[in-house]
């Protein structure tokens, strides 16, 4: 009898599958991990000493040591403005003119008046002249001579009262023009065209970028480990990856009263394109030591608890360390104990790395090395 062809089909396929499933697993070997790892140079740390900075914390802003708020000395309407944000302005330069009219009018005015109180006085002086002459002669008797003294006197008062509104109006004139005191920057435009300036209206703000100084807070409990002349070490907003010293300029001699921290001065080493008002924070160093110094990215943590990859006999040892200070300048990480100058442990240790592995020390730089100098120089470490 002659067999279906789709009996002796399925029958196949469950031959084969008891077959599959009656096949023990294979485990994993030991030979299947990775006996040995190979490395290049850049993989690996010596350990040497470096300098370990310590000291109060310091936050603040940039701030220009010249700066000038200008304001209006007479009121009146603006009709220009001549310089906006981020201009350069010399000494003396205008920048803000108000309506002239009624001061030039002022001007006129107090010109005429002092001009017939010139003539007055010149009249009422030769007239005692003339009377001090008659006097001698005992034509005019003496309280004749006496009024025109009083009226010589009289002129010369009112002569020096009218040069006096003469200058006045000259000066309110002149202040219709407001000038800069010094070449720098406009920071801050407050007003446009058309604006009216009352006496006292902040008109612009004037700075001079290049005397930026840190105007830094510290803690009230780090005061006395401070002084003048102290080095400083900050970053600024704005400027990543690069680190800028100054020295301890001024203490102020009184604290914030809603904060109670004691403002600090920071006089910069050399000026920078900086923009005033941005944050900085860094540190005052009161004591330098050389000590042991890692990266943090050649620490593992496990807990509370930190170990290296110590390079030993051409073998990985995970080893010990005991840490101690961070230095705020680079994010460096104190070993204290569990390392000696000399030894080499792995820069970047990446992976799942067993105790005891071999290593191998090769001359081109691997995938990994690549990936921690990239990410390195981007840190800016």
């Amino acid at each position: 009898m002659k067999a279906h062809p789709q009996l002796t089909l399925l029958a196949l396929v469950m031959a084969l599958t008891l077959s599959a499933c009656s096949k023990p697993a294979q485990p994993e070997t030991e030979t299947d991990a990775v006996s040995s790892l190979a490395l290049v140079s850049q993989d690996i740390l010596t350990i040497a000493t470096s300098e370990l900075s310590k000291g109060p914390m310091i936050s603040g802003t940039l701030q220009p040591v010249i700066k000038a708020e200008l304001n209006a000395e007479v009121g009146g309407i603006v009709t220009r403005v001549l310089k906006d944000n981020g201009d350069l302005v010399k000494a003396g330069e205008v920048l803000v003119q108000l309506d002239q009219t009624t001061f030039r009018d002022k001007l006129l005015s107090a010109q005429e008046a002092e001009r017939s109180a010139h003539v007055a006085s010149d009249q009422a002086a030769k007239q005692l002249k003339r009377m001090q002459q008659l006097n001698r002669q005992n034509l005019v008797t003496a309280e004749v001579l006496e009024t025109a003294e009083i009226k010589a006197n009289q002129t010369q008062s009112d002569l020096a009262s009218a040069k006096a509104r003469t200058v006045e109006a000259r000066q309110q004139l002149e202040r219709t023009e407001v000038r800069a005191p010094f070449d720098g920057v406009v920071a801050v435009r407050k007003v446009s065209s058309g604006d009216t300036a009352q006496i006292g209206k902040s008109l612009m703000v004037i700075i001079n970028p290049e005397s930026m100084r840190f105007e830094g807070y510290i803690a009230a409990d780090q005061v006395g480990s401070i002084k003048v002349g102290s080095a400083v070490s900050f970053k600024v907003n704005g400027y990543p990856g690069r680190r800028f010293d100054g020295e301890i300029e001024r203490i102020n001699p009184q604290a914030n009263e809603q904060t109670r921290q004691v403002q600090v001065f920071v006089k910069l080493r050399e000026q920078a394109s900086f923009v005033a008002g941005l944050y900085a924070e860094g540190f005052i160093s009161v004591e330098q030591q050389q000590s042991v110094m890692l990266s943090p990215a050649s620490l593992i943590n496990e807990g509370d608890l930190q170990f290296v990859w110590l390079l030993k006999d051409n073998k990985l040892v995970k080893t010990q360390v005991e840490t101690g200070a961070k230095d705020p300048r680079f994010g460096t990480v104190q070993v204290v104990s569990g390392l000696t100058v000399g030894q080499q442990i792995l820069r970047h240790p990446q992976g799942a790395l067993k105790d005891g592995i071999s290593v191998t020390i090769g001359s081109e730089p691997t995938v990994a090395s690549k990936a921690a100098e990239q990410t390195q120089s981007v840190s800016g470490k």
